[in-house]
């Protein structure tokens, strides 16, 4: 009789604590409770919302090495063109590399908080550089490098 009272008591805590998980990881319930367990200068990022922007800087990235890869010729309007190119993906770089730095989509993600804002400052650097009469692509091509060195730190 004391064995079957307390199966039905450890039977009780077994439903309880499963439960308990379950309430625990639906998304609903652990919206709610950041509200709680976070402090208020903490601003959760979604991991979709991460990767989204990560991945439209993956897809400027791709852009910008096709430009500075193309064969132009001599001529200025090549020239221009290939300045024009570069120019437009280093600005929408700049612009979703913005959003990422803490307090925006970043959120608290501690190697965005790190690295992020140098990441912009060579996007800064880029944009200055081919803007330049006789456009120098090196700080464009440093950019690219920003992404791959922070990545495989990282991973």
């Amino acid at each position: 009789m004391n064995k079957q009272r307390v199966l039905w008591y450890v039977g009780i805590i077994v439903v309880m604590m499963g439960s308990s998980v379950i309430a625990g990881c639906s998304s609903q319930f652990a919206e709610s409770m950041r509200k709680f367990t976070y402090p208020p200068g903490f601003k959760y990022t979604e991991p979709a919302e991460l990767r989204s922007d990560m991945a439209k800087l993956a897809q400027q990235m791709l852009l910008l090495d096709e430009a500075l890869m193309n064969e132009y010729g001599p001529d200025q309007a090549d020239v221009e063109a290939q300045r024009h190119q570069v120019l437009k993906v280093l600005k929408n770089m700049g612009r979703t590399a913005s959003t990422l730095i803490a307090g925006e989509t970043g959120g608290n993600h501690p190697f965005i908080q790190d690295h992020m804002q140098g990441f912009i400052a060579t996007i800064d650097q880029a944009r200055t550089a081919a803007s330049l009469q006789e456009p120098n692509y090196y700080y464009a091509g440093k950019v690219s490098g920003g992404c791959t060195n922070c990545h495989k730190i990282n991973r």
